[in-house]
């Protein structure tokens, strides 16, 4: 019994089950009879608890840090100390999901891009439906501003629909410096490396087995995969690609990135691309 809860749990279990005086049961469990009788004029904070657990069921996976930048911006003055009290009272921590274990090695750390389209990075992220079948997803992340720029949801992705998506972002949005990729077969395809020699951008492969040279795309697939994939069934490609495109866009739009100081990828783009203009 180490919390003044616990000691007042034990007085009145003594009072009750053994018929003493709380002076004596104070006195036998080692407690201030000004602590046991001590009322919390704590309020409640009902409405805010309310508004918490709202925003941990909508983001189940989102810790109280993320939950307080969304409180927040609902307009809601909370102290993180005070949210992460509340929070932990509400049983709503997070539950981290077991992974395979995974050698260590040396890790060194990545230059960070210093304006957008400098770096384009992709992966493929695996799922399956509700029947079992396998889909691939193709993901592409701004390096720099942590935008998701592409999420392609297929049953087969080739190295020429690669470069059809990768062509297409590029009509919209401008050519990129660089992309990071690893050396899986549709990205070492004939289809790769003719585009790559018709564009002239340059393609850097990452050492195999050094996915973390790869890291920004790494941490985007752990999001993707942690808050949508684990949590959504998909039974068609369609259902698929309705619910990833809605992901992305609340990701890019919605969701705070912690390495960009609690701003979304779209707010930090902006706020760059003012800046570049201010200089």
């Amino acid at each position: 019994m180490v919390t003044p809860a616990a000691r007042r749990e034990a007085v009145a279990h003594l009072c009750e089950a053994h018929q003493v005086s709380q002076r004596r049961a104070c006195s036998v469990v080692g407690a201030d009879r000004s602590s046991v009788r001590y009322q919390s004029v704590r309020p409640d904070d009902a409405d805010l608890r309310k508004a918490m657990k709202a925003v941990a069921a909508e983001r189940r996976r989102f810790g109280y840090r993320r939950v307080h930048v969304m409180l927040e911006r609902q307009g809601w003055q909370v102290n993180l100390k005070k949210l992460r009290r509340l929070y932990r009272e509400e049983k709503l921590q997070v539950r981290k999901r077991g992974g395979r274990k995974r050698a260590l090695g040396t890790r060194r750390p990545m230059l960070v891009p210093e304006r957008p389209n400098e770096r384009w990075s992709l992966d493929f992220v695996s799922d399956a439906f509700t029947d079992g079948r396998r889909f691939r997803v193709l993901a592409i992340v701004d390096d720099f501003s942590r935008e998701c720029l592409a999420l392609v949801a297929d049953t087969s992705l080739s190295g020429l629909r690669v470069t059809r998506e990768l062509s297409a972002i590029m009509a919209r949005r401008g050519r990129p410096r660089t992309i990071v990729s690893d050396n899986g077969t549709e990205l070492t395809s004939m289809a790769v490396l003719r585009w790559c020699q018709e564009t002239r951008i340059g393609w850097h492969y990452i050492a195999p087995g050094k996915p973390m040279q790869n890291g920004f795309i790494e941490s985007f697939n752990g999001s993707f995969r942690d808050e949508l994939l684990n949590e959504t069934l998909f039974s068609t490609l369609a259902e698929a690609r309705e619910k990833i495109g809605a992901w992305k866009e609340d990701y890019n739009r919605n969701r705070p990135h912690s390495s960009l100081g609690n701003l979304t990828p779209q707010e930090f783009a902006m706020k760059s691309r003012l800046e570049t203009k201010a200089a």
